[in-house]
């Protein structure tokens, strides 16, 4: 007996929702973890610093900002898609898709010990992240031109 179609997409589409929620959590708890340390920890650390060290830190911190927001936006389109909210074609749209790869993908310069080990951290974990949505964003094809 052969396994029935609709069995098969519903368990696929199971799959791929359970994915994207897991990753979505991912996601926002490494976004509070970010502003947690951007808000309370950076600021007493920043008192440490050379003028050097607090320009680079603000900088990656910049970076570590934009790519989580990056990532929040794409995964929250994702949702609207899976959630019936938007069409999988409108999500192709270039205002839709994942952005900010000059500086989001680009890696933080080798810096040995002049960043403070929690803003390496999260700048890590968010180049991780931003990396894997990067290569599920890339399955979407190429971005296709607005509706407007």
């Amino acid at each position: 007996m052969s396994p029935d179609p609709l069995a098969q997409e519903i368990s696929g589409l199971s799959e791929t929702v359970a994915f994207f929620d897991s990753t979505f959590e991912e996601a926002l708890a490494l976004t509070r973890e970010a502003r947690d340390y951007l808000t309370h920890a950076e600021p007493r650390e920043r008192e440490r610093m050379t003028p050097n060290e607090r320009m680079l830190a603000s900088c990656e911190a910049m970076r570590l900002t934009a790519r989580l927001t990056q990532v929040m936006a794409w995964l929250l389109v994702q949702k609207a898609v899976h959630g019936g909210e938007m069409t999988r074609e409108e999500a192709r749209a270039a205002e839709f898709r994942l952005a900010g790869q000059s500086v989001c993908a680009e890696t933080t310069p080798p810096v040995e010990g002049r960043l403070q080990p929690r803003l390496a951290e999260l700048l890590e974990r968010s180049h991780s992240l931003y990396q894997r949505v990067s290569r599920l964003d890339a399955l979407q094809g190429p971005p296709r031109r607005s509706l407007s």
